[in-house]
This record gives C-alpha cells, sequence and structure tokens, in this order.
C-alpha cells in the first residue's frame, strides 16, 4: 500500500511540472513575437513618401443639355402606334372591334391554370360525344369536351382528337382590343 500511496504522490506532482514548462514556452513564444521586424516596411513607406506626386487630371466640363420643342406641325404623333396602316391599326385598338372575351360567362375550373401546366393523359368515348382526359397542377383530373374552356387565356376547346385538344384563345394585342391565337394540348406520353 505504501507503494501506491507513492506512485499517486508522483502523479501528483507532474501536473504542476507540465504547468511550469508550458508557462515558460509561453513566455519565450510571447518574447520572440514581440521583436520589431518591420525595418522592410519602414523602408517601403519611406521611398514611396519620397516619389514626386503624379498630376490629377482636370474634371471634364460638362456641356449644357440642348432641349427640343416638339412642334405637332407636320408630324406623327408619339402616342400613335407605330404601323405602316395607321387606319388599320386604329380600328384594332378601339373596344368592339374583333373578338373579346365574355366579362359575364362564369369561369370553369380549368381556367385558374395557365395551359402549359396541364397535361393531356387519355380520351374518353362513347355513343353521344367524344371527351379529354386533362391532368391539372393541382393533381386533380378533369373531363373536357368541345366548348369547355382552358388555360388563362379565355381558350375554348373547338376540336378533340384522340392525340390533341385543340383551342381558340383569345389575348390582348397590345393596342387596347384582342385577337384569336390557335394552340393545342398533346397526349402526355
Amino acid at each position: 500500500m505504501s507503494g501506491r500511496g507513492a506512485r499517486l504522490e508522483v502523479r501528483h506532482s507532474r501536473p504542476g511540472l507540465l504547468r511550469l514548462a508550458l508557462t515558460g514556452l509561453m513566455s519565450v513564444l510571447l518574447v520572440a513575437c514581440s521583436s520589431d521586424n518591420m525595418d522592410d516596411l519602414r523602408g517601403y513607406v519611406e521611398t514611396t513618401k519620397a516619389k514626386p506626386g503624379g498630376r490629377v487630371e482636370p474634371i471634364p466640363e460638362v456641356k449644357p443639355f440642348e432641349s427640343f420643342l416638339y412642334q405637332v406641325a407636320g408630324r406623327k404623333s408619339p402616342f400613335e402606334p407605330w404601323s405602316v396602316n395607321a387606319a388599320a391599326s386604329r380600328n384594332a385598338g378601339v373596344a368592339g372591334t374583333g373578338p373579346a372575351p365574355d366579362g359575364n360567362r362564369r369561369k370553369e375550373a380549368l381556367e385558374a391554370f395557365p395551359l402549359d401546366t396541364l397535361r393531356m393523359v387519355g380520351t374518353l368515348a362513347q355513343k353521344d360525344g367524344m371527351w379529354a382526359i386533362v391532368k391539372a397542377p393541382d393533381g386533380l383530373v378533369y373531363q373536357v369536351a368541345r366548348n369547355n374552356y382552358i388555360g388563362q387565356n379565355h381558350g375554348r376547346i373547338t376540336r378533340l382528337g384522340e392525340d390533341r385538344v385543340e383551342l381558340t384563345e383569345i389575348v390582348p394585342d397590345g393596342l387596347g382590343g384582342w385577337q384569336e391565337r390557335q394552340a393545342s394540348l398533346v397526349l402526355a406520353e
């Protein structure tokens, strides 16, 4: 038992010795870091300060803005559309000339989705007619027939085929009116 106690005392004295050695090593490192080795930096700063200064270019003179007074006499109005046939373009932009969506019509379920997010997944045919099966982004499957509306551009189904749904959309023409555009939904593989 006395041998064991002696070993325990030696073990307890080693951490104190280790602490003393680490303290000494840290002191040596701190003294080494505190030396002033910045002679090369001071030399660079002195040579840079000794160089003659450069010439700064003067700020360029700002020319005054020349305004332009627009006189209507003999010139085209900047507010009318640019086209070859001005009379035709004026009529195209007038409400009531050409196709227009029916604002009083009740919207159908598939008109809530853009046409490019809808997928045709099949067809269903019976004696009394043919329907297309369309899957919407919400995960639901819908049955559509001719004259149903789909897509966000007032698209009315004009023809159903076994591999496609053809429709006519009514889109803005950019001049305040509307124009028809053909589109289709193809059977997904």
